[in-house]
């Protein structure tokens, strides 16, 4: 089977906001992924952002000059990569020993993040994450923020997985 065909047939469907919701703690305004359009198994997903004048962090950046806060599209890359893992994780566990609680995803590191140009309210931000590496329940990700098809942010960053609150 070419990579190609091994990539489509490990497609898995893609997740709209009540499977984020379950997969992840946040609720609004700190949700910051509307849904998964794609996701490859454990290796790879696209995370969407619809990003609207209506959201409170541009009441005060910057008045007359709204810009996206750049925390936050980091912060938008890991949710997507969080509800990912779990989901992932889910089927682990679920496929062991039945059905639990998701686990909670915790940030470990954030490298090498880099912000390209302004995101801007009534842009749709495309998270492209992919998983780079996973030791038990440590992931590391590399991920972009993509805009119009440009890169408008990027960061390397870790989290752990945990069955327990820390």
């Amino acid at each position: 089977m070419s990579e190609e065909a091994t990539k489509d047939a490990a497609a898995r469907p893609p997740f709209d906001i009540t499977e984020i919701l379950r997969h992840l703690p946040h609720r609004y305004p700190f949700l910051l992924v509307d849904r998964i359009v794609e996701a490859h198994d454990d290796v790879s997903c696209v995370g969407i952002k619809n990003v609207s004048m209506n959201e409170p962090q541009f009441q005060g950046h910057f008045p007359g000059r709204p810009v996206m806060p750049g925390v936050l599209l980091i912060e938008g890359m890991a949710q997507t990569a969080g509800a990912f893992c779990i989901r992932a994780r889910s089927k682990e566990l679920k496929d062991a020993k039945g059905d639990g609680p998701a686990p909670l995803v915790y940030f470990m590191t954030i490298d090498k993040a880099k912000f390209r140009k302004p995101v801007v309210p009534g842009d749709r931000v495309e998270y492209h994450v992919e998983r780079t590496n996973r030791r038990r329940n440590i992931w590391w990700f590399k991920a972009r923020g993509m805009v119009d098809g440009a890169c408008v942010c990027e960061a390397e960053f870790s989290a752990l997985l945990s069955e327990q609150p820390i």
